[in-house]
């Protein structure tokens, strides 16, 4: 079995400030880190092997050429070799334009080694759409599954696999053949601590790097700022939620002041 997992190096969100004359994320204000989502879907192509008992883990990204380093954190975590798309026409894609790209380049790797399964990360912390992943699977025309919490099942003879998937009233249970694309939440497994030898691997490994040139039938015009037909018009800090207010006195001096909020605040309740 041939696992595919495509990653992406972000800004730690929880240190990253915002430029407040571009209304952008100021990247240079905080580390680059391996999406924390796409971390789990390397974990758990590495269960997946574990559980089958053979397997080869791939890991694809598309950035800088410093996004080899969430390359070196995927083989630490246990994945086999990596591939980096690098190229300034590629620079400010989209999710769109982003999708088309990695499709390209999982179009070449098939042609290497035919892939099974594509594992994503359930969406990137810097921009929280959850499309690349469904957008790489409607171009290489596979299934996509979101939101997966579990696998319960993997039949590599019959080439089927069976999955838990998190919806907004519940759960759903889903069965499809290779190859498909899922998309995994941060339930669907615990990071584990990465043994010695990864480590080692991990520190020396170079990564594959493509650039748009070494991918095959690209239309250039679906690529970075052409092809991508969303921008961001405005980014910003929510306003602080205003604290609570203390009711004061005895029970009765406190239902009058609650019921005076509740009067000013009705047309919040009642439109």
């Amino acid at each position: 079995m041939h696992i595919v997992v495509c990653v992406k190096q972000v800004p730690d969100t929880k240190i990253i400030k915002i430029n407040p004359k571009t209304n952008t994320l100021d990247r240079r204000s905080a580390p680059a880190i391996l999406n924390p989502y796409d971390a789990h879907a390397v974990q758990e192509a590495v269960k997946i092997r574990e559980k089958i008992g053979e397997g080869t883990i791939s890991v694809l990204s598309m950035g800088p050429p410093q996004a080899t380093a969430v390359i070196k954190k995927s083989i630490e975590i246990g994945a086999d070799k990596g591939y980096l798309i690098s190229d300034r026409a590629f620079a400010g894609a989209d999710t769109l334009a982003t999708s088309y790209a990695l499709s390209k380049a999982l179009e070449r790797i098939e042609k290497e080694q035919p892939i099974d399964l594509i594992i994503c990360g359930l969406h990137a912390i810097d921009g929280d759409t959850g499309q690349v992943g469904p957008g790489i699977a409607r171009r290489l025309d596979i299934p996509p599954i979101t939101n997966v919490i579990e696998i319960t099942n993997i039949n590599s003879e019959e080439n089927t696999i069976e999955l838990k998937r998190k919806i907004a009233n519940g759960y759903q249970l889903i069965g499809t053949q290779f190859p498909c694309l899922i998309t995994v939440a941060k339930e669907i497994n615990e990071i584990e601590y990465s043994p010695m030898p990864n480590m080692i691997k991990a520190a020396i490994y170079e990564p594959i790097i493509w650039t748009v040139n070494d991918l095959e039938n690209v239309d250039r015009s679906q690529l970075g700022l052409k092809g991508s037909p969303t921008i961001v018009g405005k980014m910003f800090t929510p306003p602080k939620p205003e604290g609570g207010k203390k009711l004061e006195g005895n029970s009765d001096e406190q239902v009058k002041q609650l019921m005076a909020l509740l009067e000013d605040k009705k047309g919040l309740f009642f439109g």
